[in-house]
């Protein structure tokens, strides 16, 4: 017997990340747009975990469904954590990944190779179908800004995000790899065993 579960996020690629990530698991997954919801929940934590629990529970809530949502972010040493819970808006709104990117790369044009130290960090957080919170999970992963893009892989920030111990961007490792060393990949892991004994239950 497979266990609906949703994915707070509008993005298809975000969710067939997850799936892929927990293949084995009896889940059929959901993103937003596929239960017909349109609306966001207003993101107004201070932090990545206040945010993932704001929207796990939300759209629990709003659904009835288990409900899986992650906060993450990129937070660069150089430029005092930023842009931290503000990654995805990072510049104001209408730009692209390519154009978020580039600004950071701008931004940190000036920073010499060893200040450019950063981390990708994500929270995640699991809501029973009546919006209660059953528990989050962490993920980190270290690594530096680059000074030019490289590799078509991934999305958001991943092309300028270098693995300093692969000499690779997460844009150029394969998803089997990025799935075992990312931040969301280690946030999964973590909160894997929750998931089990849920879906046990």
């Amino acid at each position: 017997m497979t266990t609906k579960l949703l994915v707070a996020t509008h993005n298809r690629g975000k969710v067939a990340e997850f799936a892929d990530m927990l293949g084995d698991m009896a889940i059929e997954w959901f993103s937003l747009d596929e239960v017909g919801i349109e609306k966001d929940v207003e993101e107004t934590g201070s932090t990545f975990c206040e945010n993932a629990v704001l929207k796990a529970q939300s759209y629990a809530k709003m659904t009835g469904m288990l409900t899986l949502a992650d906060d993450s972010g990129l937070q660069v040493d150089a430029l005092n954590g930023e842009p931290g819970i503000f990654t995805a808006r990072y510049g104001g709104a209408g730009l692209t990944h390519e154009d978020r990117y580039r600004l950071l790369l701008q931004n940190m044009r000036d920073v010499p190779w060893p200040q450019r130290t950063a981390r990708f960090r994500a929270t995640i957080a699991l809501a029973a179908p009546d919006g209660s919170l059953l528990g989050t999970a962490e993920g980190v992963c270290e690594g530096m800004i680059a000074n030019e893009p490289a590799g078509n892989g991934g999305f958001g920030y991943d092309p300028v995000f270098l693995l300093p111990d692969r000499g690779q961007t997460m844009a150029q490792v394969g998803s089997a790899v990025k799935h075992t060393i990312s931040h969301r990949g280690q946030a999964m892991k973590a909160i894997e065993p929750l998931l089990r004994q849920v879906l046990a239950d």
